[in-house]
């Protein structure tokens, strides 16, 4: 098997209250091969052989039962030529997720520059059931004009060109999440 990219595996887990338990999934493309955590693993603990191997169409190849949530990661590559992807239920950006939005292409404000410059636009993605055919549809129908995703009371789905970078992404996309309900509770104590 390939090595695993370099990431602070220990960031996005526990302690920055990225990921929990075993609720999140990570991939990567090496070549013609798209290697996603296993389900049920855990970024904290994950290890080398906790990963599925896929082709490009999404058939599994090797290792343990992949994600249920690949066709979200294979949607990434296929769609918008990432090179690795990463999907959890952070706190923020899934708190921000189950609010109202007027726009379903852009719905994080842009109280800092960075979010725009790691990400760039965060679309919302109508709720369907984790791991179903409809949130896949939704997801494939409501890409466009996007570059990283919310998943409506649900969570952040991210790609980019390399692991660290969708890690960046995904880092940024919280903590934008965080800033924007913050001064909402402020605009609220205000009012």
């Amino acid at each position: 098997m390939v090595f695993l990219p370099v990431i602070p595996m220990d960031r996005i887990a526990l302690n920055e209250r990225k990921a929990t338990g075993s609720t999140a999934n990570i991939s990567f493309r090496h070549e013609d091969k798209i290697y996603i955590s296993a389900s049920g693993t855990c970024f904290g603990t994950l290890k080398e052989e906790e990963f599925a191997v896929l082709d490009l169409k999404g058939e599994h190849i090797a290792g343990p039962k992949p994600s249920k949530e690949a066709p979200l990661h294979l949607l990434m590559y296929q769609k918008k030529g990432s090179g690795a992807v990463i999907h959890t239920h952070s706190f923020y950006s899934t708190l921000w997720s189950c609010l109202p939005h007027e726009s379903m292409i852009d719905i994080m404000p842009e109280h800092t520059p960075y979010l725009k410059m790691k990400l760039g636009k965060v679309g919302l993605i109508p709720y369907a059931p984790p791991g179903s055919r409809e949130l896949f549809g939704l997801f494939e129908e409501h890409m466009e004009g996007s570059d990283g995703y919310l998943l409506q009371n649900h969570g952040p789905v991210v790609g980019a060109a390399s692991m660290m970078d969708a890690f960046y992404a995904i880092e940024e996309l919280e903590e934008s999440a965080r800033i924007a309900w913050s001064l909402r509770q402020v605009d609220a104590l205000i009012c």
